[in-house]
């Protein structure tokens, strides 16, 4: 196995993981913070909007298995990368649209890619994308953890994250793990 870390912020971090984590290649998805300046930071903290932090998914995958650019592919799918600071109806920083790269590959990998959406003008709206260097990645706390398999019925969950990932289950049916294509 060629173990590599992604770390990317669309919105709210539960919509990612639940996606990446269900990508057969994928180890884990963790959600956590990323971005801010204080250590340890809490989602109340979060969610004021004040931390500088961004919700993020960092994800430990197989590039034996699926590439750091399958994963962009699917991150630009998951989200609308031309909100600023904004997802739906999410608004803050904590929201905004985000590459934490952890490598020059990563960083240059990104740069092309984003370029090449735009060249496509695949978006209506130019993309707002942050590209930055990794740093401290704070987990969340438990419950945010596979937060969407734990609670479907939650009413984010049925009207925001099922919905999208209905659309990546659609989009990536041949990139899902054997036992969750009906999850």
């Amino acid at each position: 196995m060629k173990i590599e870390i992604a770390t990317l912020a669309g919105g709210c971090f539960w919509c990612l993981e639940s996606a990446y984590n269900r990508l057969d290649g994928v180890l884990e998805a963790v959600s956590g913070y990323m971005g801010g300046a204080s250590a340890n930071p809490t989602y109340k903290q979060i969610c004021d909007g004040n931390s500088g932090h961004a919700e993020v998914v960092q994800i430990r995958f197989d590039q034996d298995k699926i590439t750091y650019s399958e994963l962009l592919k699917i991150f630009f799918t998951l989200h609308d990368p031309t909100t600023l600071n904004r997802q739906g109806n999410d608004i803050g920083t904590q929201y905004r649209s985000a590459i934490f790269w952890h490598s020059a590959a990563q960083k240059s990998a990104a740069e092309e890619f984003i370029a090449e959406l735009t060249d496509q003008k695949i978006f209506d709206h130019n993309i707002v994308t942050e590209i930055t260097e990794v740093q401290t990645f704070w987990p969340a706390e438990d419950y945010h953890q596979r937060y969407y398999d734990q609670n479907p019925n939650q009413p984010y969950c049925m009207f925001v994250v099922a919905p999208k990932l209905s659309k990546f289950r659609e989009k990536f049916a041949q990139r899902l793990k054997p036992t969750a294509a009906s999850t």
